[in-house]
């Protein structure tokens, strides 16, 4: 049986979430990814969505982070004020799951537009509530296809700030799990590396 480039890194992705880890959840590729993990290889994480869900556990993916089964299926729904407020910039996250069009080597991540702003060859979603995911939570994973558009030196637009725009102490470690290869953050380098025998990926991303 063949098998996508999505469905790939939807499992590759999965199998990165610790059992029991609070998790910060974009929909698309990330919430695919954090729900295979909450049916296999993690039962007891912890799914957040930015409308207010927690513990959610969906019998089908939602469409939105507006679907009422997120909301139907979760332990508890809070205001959207909480879930930013108490949960991601009070340090309760361990992961936060985002998607992106394009990432630099710096983990800057665009999601607002390609080419220029003012007249952009395609508009983008735009950021919702990814750079306070990528600026709070404890660790973060990005999910998106490889190729020389995605992977570039200089993002068209920086909507969620990385390392080269951020303190290395306001900075929650990164990992990239594209369709070719994963791209693992390196504190002593300042960047993105490609994993090799002295310096393997974690098995894992949690809050340790």
């Amino acid at each position: 049986m063949a098998y996508s480039t999505n469905e790939m890194m939807t499992v590759a992705a999965a199998r990165r979430l610790k059992n029991g880890s609070v998790c910060f959840v974009g929909i698309g590729l990330p919430s695919k990814a954090a729900n295979l993990a909450r049916l296999t290889s993690s039962p007891d994480v912890v799914l957040i969505y930015e409308s207010g869900p927690i513990g959610a556990k969906p019998s089908v993916l939602p469409l939105s982070i507006g679907d009422g089964e997120l909301a139907e299926t979760a332990d508890t729904v809070v205001p959207t004020g909480e879930i930013f407020r108490y949960w991601l910039q009070g340090g309760r996250i361990d992961v936060g799951f985002l998607g992106a069009a394009q990432v630099d080597r710096f983990g800057n991540i665009n999601t607002t537009v390609v080419g220029d702003y003012h007249q952009p060859k395609v508009r983008l979603p735009g950021a919702g509530g990814a750079p306070e995911i990528a600026g709070s939570a404890k660790s973060v994973l990005i999910i998106l296809k490889q190729s020389a558009r995605s992977f570039v030196d200089k993002l068209d637009f920086i909507t969620s700030v990385g390392r080269k725009r951020a303190p290395m102490s306001s900075w929650s470690p990164r990992c990239t799990l594209a369709s070719l290869v994963s791209k693992w953050w390196r504190p002593p380098v300042g960047r993105f590396v490609l994993p090799t025998r002295s310096t393997p990926p974690p098995s894992r991303l949690s809050s340790s």
